[in-house]
């Protein structure tokens, strides 16, 4: 067992290696400027296109492009955003926070490329439901069945086994018997019931109940990030130099903190910033297919501010407060450091706590929400609409189980899983990166066309 163990650890290590993360971070830095700097120049465009309700009548899609966005950042906004950034910064020191904003700034144009050609490429299944994401350009515009069911396997189970399940599962469980003295047994039961509540329901369901808990979430824990970051200003700008002389020094053991070098701090930034905004996996698509938009380009450009919101904005704001508190010298690590940390920072061992126990459970519970649904849309893909109702059942069983799980070999295998993703999607986007250049093109030249005045 040990020796699988080791087998698999060591396969992790090589799939979130260099390659794939020189590969994740090229392909965005390749869009960033073939593009012409699309994220920096049009960002104030895409988050008016977010908060506007206005859009086309008749546009096809199965829930508004808001609704859509919100799925995909119920996914993405996750533990990995209260537990990946205390990592990140435990093994690489304040400058892994640096490299988690590059990751997610190049990060941005890649989400935007595949989202587009998940709008582009998306077909409508037999129950009048729209479907895309990596497996339908990957077949439809690649031109490949086999790369597009190899991605489709891979994040079914990443669904099933990964991230969508076990993880956030023990997240919520642990969350709720610490801070509320709920027993597993009873918040199992009620986690189970909720999920199947708001899946059952399919998309429209979902995306009614990320559209409401994902912003007052994110609202609830940036607040309570500002308040640590407001009490603790006077030390900000000194907190922001350490994060920029870090990127580019070797980082000194202090403390608890065993020291770090600048290529730890490169590798774990990246890593766990790709690892919560999900840009270049190919997940975010899947959700991005579903919105009712009548220009795959204006879905990019929506989508590309997921990445924005998770790692520019909720990101920096557990970095900034684990900095100002000094807790990342501490011997704490994981969800325990940024409990800390709040604890510190608003001066409470009761508030604080307790606000890093309710994010955690709300983080989780929209993860599972999310990624529930983009296993549903793999199903669809392999097996047609009459597996979806199977495939709902398992999944709440898997959810049921995993509060009796404690198999250390399922987080590595769902790590594998997940890595494994991004590279028939990166195949996708690299293949077919004229498509994305000439539909951005032609976007932005009739828009120039349309603002113009007619003349005499």
């Amino acid at each position: 067992m040990n020796d699988i163990q080791t087998l698999l650890q060591t396969a992790n290590s090589f799939v979130w290696g260099p390659p794939l993360l020189i590969l994740l971070v090229g392909t965005g830095i390749y869009f960033t400027f073939k593009l012409g700097l699309l994220q920096f120049r049009h960002l104030p465009t895409a988050l008016r296109l977010v908060f506007s309700r206005s859009g086309s009548s008749n546009a096809k899609g199965d829930v508004s492009s808001f609704a859509a966005l919100c799925t995909a950042l119920s996914a993405t906004i996750g533990t990995g955003n209260i537990v990946g950034v205390a990592t990140a910064i435990k093994l690489g020191g304040p400058g892994a926070l640096f490299w988690m904003w590059l990751a997610a700034l190049f990060g941005m144009a890649t989400k935007y490329a595949e989202c587009l050609l998940a709008v582009k490429y998306r077909q409508v299944d037999d129950k009048g439901q729209m479907v895309g994401g990596p497996m339908y350009y990957l077949q439809y515009g690649v031109g490949s069945k086999a790369l597009a069911i190899v991605f489709a396997i891979f994040a079914l189970g990443v669904a099933c086994f990964g991230i969508g399940t076990f993880p956030q599962v023990n997240a919520i469980l642990d969350a709720s018997e610490i801070s509320f003295g709920v027993s597993r047994e009873i918040a199992a039961a009620v986690l189970t019931l909720l999920v199947a509540f708001v899946t059952l329901g399919g998309i429209q369901s979902i995306a009614k109940v990320a559209g409401k808990v994902v912003p007052f979430m994110a609202i609830l824990y940036i607040t309570a990030c500002l308040s640590v970051i407001i009490m603790n200003a006077d030390q900000l700008l000194a907190a922001i130099e350490l994060v920029l002389v870090s990127a580019f020094t070797p980082t000194a053991a202090t403390g608890g903190f065993l020291g770090a070098s600048i290529m730890l701090a490169i590798q774990s930034g990246i890593a766990r910033g790709v690892f919560s905004n999900e840009a270049g996996l190919g997940s975010a698509p899947i959700a991005a297919a579903a919105a009712k938009t009548d220009s795959c380009v204006k879905q990019g450009l929506i989508s590309m501010t997921g990445t924005f919101f998770d790692t520019i904005i909720i990101c920096t704001m557990t970095g900034l407060a684990l900095i100002l508190t000094g807790v990342w010298q501490s011997d704490y690590a994981g969800a325990a450091m940024t409990t800390q940390a709040f604890a510190i920072g608003l001066s409470s061992d009761t508030i604080g706590p307790l606000l890093v126990s309710v994010g955690l459970i709300f983080f989780a519970f929209t993860t599972i929400l999310g990624w529930n649904y983009y296993g549903e849309r793999c199903v669809v893909f392999l097996l047609g609409t009459k597996a979806v109702l199977p495939y709902k059942v398992i999944f709440i069983g898997l959810v049921a189980s995993g509060a009796f799980l404690h198999l250390d070999m399922i987080w590595v295998i769902a790590d594998i899983v997940n890595g494994l993703m991004a590279i028939p999607n990166l195949i996708g986007l690299i293949a077919l990166r004229h498509v994305v250049v000439e539909e951005t093109k032609l976007y932005f030249s009739s828009m120039t066309k349309s603002s113009k005045p007619a003349t005499a």
